[in-house]
């Protein structure tokens, strides 16, 4: 389960999204400088316990009205071998020492935990207190929801978001078609039901005035294919 440590991280994370969220090709600000506000997020476990999973929501109000854009991150004890277009930065956290802070769509550990969470076998986890499940949470399975990665995802972003092409197999470890997922970068408030009410995940977040709201946070299709072997 998700240990949240009451330390310090310096710098801290929005500071490192201060000068990381621009340069993405999903971030709709003006040539302002951004004004980030932490808006709400939930994590996922690591089943081996070695990477910090967590989909924050931040919102920035240099814009009118102000945008919430979604950050998946993860939380690393050393460098991710050939990942370094993807790091967001390096901190140093008062309890576990040294962290490396990647785009998570772009992590294998938490596209494997975000394909469990859509397959119905990862149980999101509250963003701000231990060993605590977030209930807000909601993810509608695809058909099949015996689902595990079979490779690592390609990622690609652009103005839509991230998209995300995974093998999948099996129980019995054998390929059996790919789910294409889009992480939604730019969160918008609605209803929470999806496109088309295909599978996807939904989530909560603050709006810049205080109030509560929900969208989608990604979403998938499943393409299946003949099985065959790993």
């Amino acid at each position: 389960m998700a240990i949240i440590h009451d330390t310090t991280m310096s710098p801290g994370k929005l500071e490192l999204l201060q000068a990381w969220l621009p340069a993405q090709p999903w971030y709709r600000g003006m040539g302002q400088k951004s004004r980030l506000t932490k808006a709400g997020g939930f994590r996922l476990d690591d089943p081996a316990g070695a990477v910090g999973i967590e989909f924050m929501v931040v919102t920035d109000g240099s814009a009118s009205p102000a945008i919430a854009y979604q950050v998946p991150m993860t939380y690393r004890a050393a460098a991710l071998a050939e990942a370094g277009d993807a790091l967001i930065g390096t901190a140093e956290h008062g309890v576990l020492g040294t962290r490396w802070i990647y785009d998570g769509p772009q992590d294998p550990v938490l596209v494997a935990q975000l394909v469990a969470l859509l397959a119905g076998t990862a149980e999101p986890q509250a963003q701000n207190v231990s060993n605590t499940p977030e209930p807000a949470v909601i993810a509608h399975r695809p058909p099949n929801g015996a689902l595990a990665p079979a490779g690592t995802g390609v990622s690609a972003s652009g103005p839509q978001g991230t998209e995300l092409r995974v093998p999948t197999a099996g129980p019995d470890g054998r390929r059996n078609g790919q789910l294409l997922v889009r992480i939604n970068r730019v969160l918008h408030s609605g209803d929470g039901t999806g496109e088309a009410g295909g599978p996807h995940v939904s989530a909560a977040w603050r709006l810049a005035d205080g109030a509560q709201t929900r969208g989608i946070f990604a979403t998938a299709a499943y393409l299946p294919e003949t099985a065959t072997a790993p």
